[in-house]
């Protein structure tokens, strides 16, 4: 079974990828590391990178690697407020939803 990932978990998603590296890491490992969790295309990730670029979740910056360039991105203080937000969201939801599934009361 597939679950459809809403807009706001999605990027709480790559933000929780791009993290992990503090030096910050490129396009292509991004969308990877998140298909390896998602059934989800290239197409709907990189549209993501740059609308978190673009609202400053994540800064940008191209380094040359075997003679091409290549686009990283990093997590920016506002990022990291983002992702915790919705790690604590997500934490709320999911113990609710564990709660429903083995049926308990849910309080």
């Amino acid at each position: 079974m597939v679950f459809n990932t809403g807009a706001a978990l999605l990027d709480g998603i790559v933000l929780a990828v791009v993290a992990k590296d503090s030096d910050g890491t490129y396009g292509y490992k991004i969308t990877h590391e998140v298909k390896d969790i998602l059934d989800i295309s290239e197409s709907t990730l990189y549209p993501v990178l740059r609308r978190l670029q673009k609202d400053q979740y994540l800064s940008v910056y191209d380094m040359q690697y075997d003679g091409r360039n290549r686009r990283y991105y990093k997590i920016t203080d506002s990022g990291h407020v983002l992702l915790n937000q919705t790690i604590d969201e997500w934490n709320t939801y999911s113990s609710k939803l564990n709660t429903i599934f083995k049926g308990e009361e849910v309080l």
